[in-house]
């Protein structure tokens, strides 16, 4: 983030560019626009992602349970289903909470076709710089980034940096993606406390999909141009007492907002983006990162199926003893059912003849579907279980 904003002051032309991109994803007209054009909003979009690990010893060679973890945060912070929302997010900021509508799944495929675990693995010499060469060929070089998001795990030599990611104005360079320290990586492993809950990526990711934070340049001279998320002059860096305004550029009975995902409080202290967010990171995914939208890194859709996949319907909802899935332009032949941990607690097949979904047992809440045909993943959604 930073780093863009080093490189606008230093490059007239790129710092055009990024003006022009930044205007685009927050001009009001483009968020009600949302992702028309790719598909319906009211669609949850998947990302797919690959994970590079560049490691210098076994330790830093971080386990797929600890890449596992930081995939279930992220989906549960982008849909809202993290377990810690009611008790992090004050009263007053409750009603501005907003599911993202993305999710993000590891990459089943690899940009020429071949199949893949998402996961990339490298040693590095010991005298590797994580943050200067991650892209290089002395460290992995980005799978497309039209069409993947890169992740890349390492250990920094800059021990104050916990990671960085790149605006929408730097799609599609080597460099795009996002870089985070194995060890506020996930909520395992070599994860480290008060680091250890995966918000590093939940952030960053942030930064990827167009938001800034919620001081901007700081000291009140700008904002993140988000209305939702009240200014502040610097960041918060400690959990804090509520209400604080400390920092806030016009003071209020609600204080800031610096349990936001885009503040710099631990992790156990921010749960939460807003609506406004929201909109922004639409936004982008209907502009600059639009590409991802047709990305079949996750499964073997193909575009001729995305109007197939936006007729599938679940209903009723909300629901009392058990829901059904409509599909009228293509076949649909399993459901798998999460509850708001992330935990699968119902996987069922599908038939003309057997297409109801019980959930009478379950407690009340939100559940996250998973819906598949012939083991292809075609599409997320929710049911509100009464």
């Amino acid at each position: 983030m930073d780093m863009v904003h080093a490189k606008a002051q230093a490059d007239p032309s790129f710092a055009a560019h990024h003006q022009e991109i930044m205007d685009y994803i927050r001009n009001p007209n483009n968020q009600m626009n949302r992702i028309n054009d790719a598909g319906s909003p009211s669609i949850v979009v998947t990302i797919p992602v690959v994970f590079h690990v560049l490691y210098k010893n076994t330790t830093q060679n971080i386990s797929d349970a600890q890449i596992n973890s930081q995939l279930t945060i992220l989906n549960n912070d982008y849909r809202k289903l993290n377990t810690d929302y009611s008790t992090v997010v004050p009263a007053p900021f409750q009603s501005f909470g907003a599911d993202m509508e993305i999710m993000f799944c590891k990459a089943t495929q690899t940009p020429t076709g071949a199949t893949t675990t998402g996961i990339t693995r490298k040693q590095v010499a010991n005298s590797f710089v994580f943050e200067d060469n991650y892209y290089t060929s002395s460290g992995e070089p980005a799978w497309n980034q039209a069409k993947y998001l890169n992740i890349w795990i390492g250990r920094f030599s800059d021990s104050s940096l916990l990671g960085f990611a790149f605006l929408p104005s730097e799609a599609g360079q080597p460099w795009d993606g996002l870089c985070i320290g194995d060890q506020y990586f996930g909520n395992t492993g070599t994860a480290t406390a008060p680091y250890n809950k995966g918000r590093t990526a939940t952030h960053e990711i942030g930064h990827y999909f167009g938001l800034d934070h919620p001081w901007g340049d700081g000291n009140c001279d700008g904002d993140d141009f988000v209305a939702d998320t009240p200014a502040t002059s610097e960041p918060y860096f400690d959990c804090q007492s509520y209400p604080n305004n400390d920092y806030t550029c016009v003071p209020s009975a609600s204080g800031a907002m610096y349990m936001n995902y885009m503040d710099y409080v631990p992790d156990a202290c921010m749960a939460f983006f807003t609506s406004g967010q929201k909109a922004v990171m639409q936004a982008t995914l209907a502009g600059p990162r639009s590409s991802l939208l047709t990305s079949n890194g996750c499964s073997s859709l193909g575009l001729d199926q995305v109007a197939a996949v936006r007729g599938i319907a679940v209903y009723p909802n909300p629901v009392s003893q058990y829901f059904m899935i409509t599909s009228p332009f293509t076949a649909v032949d399993k459901v798998e059912v999460f509850n708001a941990n992330g935990q699968l607690v119902k996987t069922q097949a599908l038939t003309d003849l057997n297409n109801k979904i019980y959930i009478d047992e379950f407690q009340s809440g939100v559940y996250y579907l998973r819906i598949y045909n012939q083991g292809t993943f075609l599409k997320s959604d929710k049911v509100v279980k009464k």
